[in-house]
C-alpha cells in the first residue's frame, strides 16, 4: 500500500524538462534520462536479462539485508531472483545512459543481485573501475561466471558484507555509487554517511528502491535533505544526488 500511495504521489508531482531552470538538471534530463537512441548495448542488457529469466539454476541465498517480501524459502531460481530482485530493463537502461553520460572512473556497487545493474554501468564506461560488493556466496560466484561469458572485464566482485568491504577500501573515493543492497532504513542512511567523506564535488549517488517501504522513503527523505547534498532528483525508482558546491539546493522530482 505504501508504494501504490506513493506513486500516485509522485504523478500529481512529478514533471519533465519543462520548468526545470537549472541548466545542469535540464541538460541531463534531456540528455540522458530522454535520451532515445537506440543503443546496441541494449540488445546486450536484453539478452543478459532474458537468459537469466530463463535460468533455473537453484542457489542457496544468504540474505544479510531486510530480506525478500516474496520469498519464505532460502533456495531460489535464477529466474525467480531475477523477475523479483532483478534490475528491470527499463531501468537497467537508464543506469547504461547514466554512466555513458558522466563517464565515471571509480564506481561502487552495494549489492550485486544478479548482475544487470553492474553489467549496464560497465557497458556504459568501459574505462570504469566498478566494485560491486556481493553478501551471498553463491551468488558472487554466479555472477562472477557470468561476467567472464559476457567478456566483461572492468568489474570485480568482493564476496563480503558491505560494512567491512567499505572498511577495507577506506581509502577509496569515489566518482559513482550505486546503493542497491540492504533495503532498510538505519542501514541505508548508515552506509550514505559512511560514503559521503568519498565522495567529491562531482560524485552520484543512487538509491534504488526508495519507495520499497516507509523505512527506505524516509531514508531517501533524509538523505536529499542532507547540507551536503545540493541536488537530488526522485524518478520513483531511484533517488539520485548530486554534491555540486555550485549549484541552488533543490529537489526534483521528474517522470521518466
Amino acid at each position: 500500500m505504501h508504494t501504490a500511495k506513493s506513486y500516485l504521489n509522485f504523478l500529481l508531482k512529478s514533471k519533465n524538462q519543462h520548468g526545470v531552470h537549472s541548466p545542469f538538471v535540464y541538460d541531463l534530463i534531456t540528455k540522458c534520462f530522454y535520451d532515445s537512441k537506440k543503443y546496441s548495448e541494449y540488445e546486450i542488457l536484453k539478452n543478459y536479462r532474458n537468459s537469466l529469466l530463463k535460468n533455473k539454476l537453484i542457489l542457496e541465498i544468504t540474505d544479510f539485508g531486510i530480506g525478500s517480501k516474496t520469498f519464505k524459502s532460502l533456495s531460489r531460481s535464477v529466474s525467480d531472483i531475477t523477475k523479483t530482485s532483478g534490475t528491470k530493463f527499463k531501468h537497467a537502461k537508464l543506469l547504461f545512459r547514466l554512466a555513458l553520460y558522466f563517464q565515471p572512473i571509480n564506481v561502487l556497487e552495494l549489492g550485486t543481485s544478479v548482475g544487470i545493474g553492474t553489467t549496464a554501468l560497465a557497458l556504459g564506461n568501459e574505462n570504469s573501475n566498478i566494485t560491486s560488493i556481493e553478501g551471498c556466496s553463491k551468488i558472487a560466484d554466479f555472477i562472477i561466471q557470468q561476467l567472464k561469458k559476457q567478456t566483461i572485464d572492468n568489474v570485480t566482485i568482493i564476496n563480503d558484507n558491505f560494512k567491512p568491504a567499505l572498511l577495507n577500501m577506506a581509502t577509496m573515493h569515489w566518482d559513482f555509487v550505486f546503493f542497491d543492497g540492504h533495503h532498510d532504513e538505519l542501514a541505508t542512511i548508515k552506509y550514505f554517511e559512511q560514503l559521503l567523506p568519498k565522495a567529491h564535488n562531482n560524485s552520484i549517488f543512487i538509491f534504488d528502491d526508495i519507495y520499497w517501504s516507509e523505512g527506505m522513503t524516509k531514508a531517501w527523505n533524509h538523505i536529499k535533505s542532507h547540507p551536503k547534498v545540493t541536488v537530488s532528483i526522485d524518478t520513483f525508482q531511484y533517488g539520485i544526488v548530486f554534491f555540486r558546491k555550485e549549484q541552488t539546493k533543490e529537489d526534483f522530482v521528474i517522470r521518466l
